[in-house]
């Protein structure tokens, strides 16, 4: 009898990675994992199977539908895996407004909810949608469910998640949402699972890659986030500005005449490390130039997260751990020390040598802040949902 298998699908505005996890009885096991990369040319579907490692030219062209892509991933996939094995797909769905508390399976309803809530997230759930539907498609009857980005923030009180304009707002859905609630919810198991007791008790949790965040849990649940309505807010980020005075908005349509689509191009894609350096988005490189705007760059990143770490931390009433997730968090030593150095007053002191060797714990003994450093696994998340789902 073969293994009962599971696929996920954590989409993003230019790449889908795909999980492949065993069901078993105690949940699910990852085997595998591949990525679609949009900006690619040609179009490449990229497959890591234990030491594997296997980059696949695709034929198709990328189009609204997606039904052409997946279909040949699928076949590609068949020649690994017994996909008539697959029971169900799971699926990371940035926004689930108001509606969705929870993970939730896929069907005429939900379905619909999800795409009622497209004007919230239009860079993202309009290419969550794209995939569920291809499924659908190409594998009629398999289950799929959506696990949403918005929910783990749903333990936040109304003080937190309103803004100061006119109260009737609120209630049309304009609040502080909060967004990489599947990393979040990751973090916060793998704290309780370290800290049984307290869950890390009052933690900040830094998730820093392409896009960046920072979540304030309360053993383990969460009380604020730097993003808000939208993936703009909070601290800078590769190619999006973070938080920025409305004002500055309102100038550059009216006193030099851009367009509300240049503004959104220009803080969605030209903004962030790109725009701060001139030079690139990505931090890795800027590490590695010496220039006055590289440096720069990267200052004004690491000023923006200790700030806002700072802020969470009030939030809390406190703080007795500080984690670093994702690619630049998990894997940057020197983005991590500029952060900590700037919060030595709030009592966390950085162990050096355990910093530049990207190990668990990075914080010196003495530190009255534990500084951990935790790899996150959102496609675990999904899988973990779609499981419970199907029980």
């Amino acid at each position: 009898m073969s293994q009962k298998l599971l696929l996920t699908f954590n989409a993003g505005s230019s790449s889908v990675k795909i999980g492949i996890f065993a069901r078993e009885p105690e949940g699910a096991r990852r085997i595998g994992k591949g990525l679609i990369d949009f900006r690619a040319e040609p179009l490449t579907f990229h497959l890591i199977e234990g030491p594997q490692v296997f980059d696949v030219p695709l034929v198709a062209k990328t189009d609204d539908l997606l039904h052409d892509v997946l279909e040949e991933v699928f076949d590609w996939l068949s020649e690994h895996y017994d996909l008539d094995a697959v029971s169900a797909v799971g699926h990371r769905v940035v926004h689930g407004g108001d509606l969705f508390a929870d993970a939730v399976n896929i069907d005429e309803t939900s379905l619909a909810g999800i795409e009622s809530l497209v004007t919230l997230a239009p860079l993202h759930q309009p290419q969550n949608l794209r995939l569920i539907r291809a499924i659908a498609a190409l594998k009629p009857g398999l289950s799929q469910s959506a696990s949403f980005d918005t929910a783990f923030h749903r333990t936040q009180s109304d003080t937190v998640r309103r803004f100061a304009i006119p109260r009737e707002w609120f209630d049309k859905g304009v609040k502080r949402y909060g967004f990489h609630g599947l990393s979040y919810a990751y973090v916060a198991g793998a704290l309780k699972t370290l800290e049984p007791e307290t869950a890390g008790g009052r933690a900040v949790v830094a998730h820093l890659g392409s896009g960046a965040s920072l979540c304030a849990l309360e053993h383990g649940s969460s009380r604020d986030t730097s993003m808000g309505f939208s993936t703009i807010d909070g601290v800078p980020m590769a190619t999006r500005c973070g938080a920025i005075d409305p004002g500055v908005l309102f100038h550059l349509i009216d006193a030099h005449g851009l367009s509300v689509t240049q503004v959104e191009e220009m803080i969605y894609k030209q903004s962030g490390l790109l725009g701060l350096s001139g030079l690139s988005a990505d931090s890795r490189v800027l590490l590695e130039t010496p220039s006055k705007e590289a440096c720069e760059a990267l200052d004004v990143f690491t000023f923006r997260i200790a700030g806002e770490v700072a802020r969470l931390a009030a939030s809390l009433g406190g703080l007795d751990t500080m984690v670093f997730t994702a690619g630049i968090g998990e894997n940057q030593p020197a983005i991590r020390r500029s952060v900590i150095e700037r919060l030595r007053f709030l009592g966390l002191l950085l162990d050096a040598d355990a910093n530049d060797r990207n190990e668990a714990v990075i914080s010196r003994e003495e530190s009255r802040v534990k500084i951990r450093v935790i790899a996150t696994d959102e496609e675990q998340v999904i899988a973990d949902d779609c499981v419970k789902l199907l029980c």
